[in-house]
């Protein structure tokens, strides 16, 4: 893939962004080549950066098909992510994951969906606002730490329940826009998400306990 591959610093560099985020994503979208890895995704990303890979790396999961496989490899490196936003550096990443190959059959639908949503919404409603809870150091780090924990839901292991992946896919989507763009109306669309992610997966665990207890039951009593 021709993009530019210099290895990331040491910093993050989260600054306020000038580029729209939907056209850098089609931009992107369209030149993606028939295969590449999770490094050169990465590196395309380009003055955004992390960021915008964090963006890119939920897309998946916001389509009516999730892509196969992938939610525990994402959902690490949204972890990793925010790790680094949390100490405000570029977060060590697996050379594994980095090198881990996606297919633009799969991966260029995603970005598509996303520039889509990122133009009738994103574009449009985001602008530094709420900067009690964009700015400061101690407010970035628990921001940081909010996507990372976006990223430990979206690992869990219910990716064939329905919305499973959607709600921490959400979650760490809002956290990103939020701490890229300044907005702290996304920072608590992400907290929101967050608590939501937790009730659903509380429903779910609760369900099936007691769908266990209750084939105990009958097998008991038989």
């Amino acid at each position: 893939m021709s993009t530019p591959s210099p290895t990331p610093s040491s910093s993050t560099g989260f600054s306020d962004t000038q580029a729209q985020l939907s056209a850098t994503l089609r931009a992107l979208s369209a030149r993606l080549p028939e295969s590449l890895t999770v490094r050169e995704l990465m590196q395309a990303c380009g003055e955004q950066g992390l960021l915008l890979f964090c963006c890119i790396l939920t897309f998946p999961f916001l389509l009516p098909v999730s892509i196969p496989g992938v939610s525990t490899v994402f959902g690490l490196l949204i972890v990793l992510i925010g790790v680094g936003v949390t100490f405000n550096r570029t977060p060590w990443l697996p050379r594994k994951l980095l090198d881990k190959p996606l297919l633009r059959t799969n991966l260029a639908p995603a970005l598509d969906k996303g520039a889509d949503v990122f133009t009738k919404y994103v574009d449009k409603m985001s602008k530094p606002r709420l900067l009690a809870l964009t700015h400061g150091s101690s407010t970035n780090r628990f921001n940081g730490f909010m996507l990372f924990f976006a990223g430990v839901l979206l690992m869990m292991p219910f990716g064939l329940i329905p919305f499973s992946n959607t709600l921490p896919a959400l979650a760490a989507l809002f956290f990103a826009i939020g701490i890229l763009q300044r907005d702290g109306y996304f920072i608590l669309m992400g907290h929101g998400m967050t608590v939501g992610s937790l009730t659903y997966f509380t429903v779910i665990i609760y369900g099936a306990v007691q769908g266990g207890r209750s084939l105990a039951s009958v097998f008991g009593g038989g």
